[in-house]
């Protein structure tokens, strides 16, 4: 539910995009707060949700504010990578990857020059490949040490790759 802050919120303060074509539903508000009102679990999973929300904004002013490229980007890839696995569309580090050089600067701060050069760095390093529209790690290990990339900000049970790398280390 891409705008579940704007329940509670009069003004929504931010756009919601996609980068793709795909189905959008609506639901009126109303009809929202009356099934959260009926069912105290919904209730607490939409509250669960939107704290998970507020979880991942921290980390990303985090990113913008304190990584240099290569691990803003590095960090942008690994979380994309847990998400399409956790959502059933990754396999053997590899996923779906229709965003531009344009997108990626977008999402990290980072103009579209500088993502091509840090692209290219992390292509030489082994690390990561984007082609025809595929994303695939090559080396988690290396890609999430260099982005600081720890998972537990997505409050996913099913990823334990970073935090057992970690582990070890």
């Amino acid at each position: 539910m891409p705008d579940l802050l704007s329940l509670h919120l009069d003004l929504l303060d931010s756009d919601v995009r996609t980068v793709s074509a795909c189905s959008v539903g609506f639901i009126d508000h109303s009809a929202i707060r009356l099934l959260c009102e009926r069912h105290p679990r919904l209730a607490a999973n939409l509250w669960r949700t939107t704290l998970v929300d507020a979880s991942i904004f921290r980390e990303w002013v985090v990113n913008v504010g304190k990584r240099q490229a290569l691990g803003r980007v590095a960090h942008l890839l690994c979380e994309i990578m847990l998400r399409m696995e956790d959502a059933g569309l990754a396999s053997d580090q590899t996923c779906a990857f229709g965003v531009t050089q344009a997108d990626l600067g977008e999402a990290t701060g980072l103009s579209a020059v500088h993502i091509n050069r840090t692209l290219k760095s992390l292509r030489e390093k082994h690390l990561t490949s984007l082609v025809n529209g595929q994303l695939t790690i090559h080396d988690w290990e290396g890609l999430a040490f260099l982005a600081e990339f720890r998972h537990d900000y997505l409050h996913s049970a099913r990823n334990n790759k970073t935090a057992e790398f970690m582990s070890m280390h």
